[in-house]
């Protein structure tokens, strides 16, 4: 699912990197249209919300979990994930899905994180 817009109360999920430099991918996407800050890695953004997914997988799990403590603290909000860390950062959802495991309800996540986390066993 490609994300071009937004409706009000909505927010774009990205990956981005320890510098905050969105210059490709969905990173870039959120800079030009969804209000990403150049310089801000994680967090909210206008109607984005960043996470690194380019310092290592440690830190990208940890800004996930961090990512959905935050989404359940705001149930106002609407948030689409992107596959986040699956294109430039180079992971694959199976690496990554369960980083979002027990996401709240207001958490859209892409079709392929919910077939990992479907899975028997994961």
């Amino acid at each position: 699912m490609r994300i071009d817009t937004l409706q009000p109360g909505e927010v774009f999920v990205f990956g981005s990197n320890g510098h905050g430099a969105h210059g490709g991918g969905a990173a870039r996407t959120a800079y030009d249209r969804f209000g990403a800050i150049w310089g801000q890695s994680e967090g909210l953004q206008g109607q984005s919300y960043g996470i690194d997914t380019m310092s290592g997988l440690a830190v990208f799990e940890e800004q996930a979990r961090r990512f959905v403590a935050f989404a359940a603290d705001h149930p106002e909000l609407r948030f689409l994930v992107t596959e986040v860390g699956c294109g430039i950062a180079g992971y694959t959802p199976d690496e990554v899905a369960g980083f979002f495991r027990g996401a709240s309800e207001n958490v859209v996540l892409p079709e392929r994180f919910i077939a990992v986390l479907a899975e028997p066993g994961s």
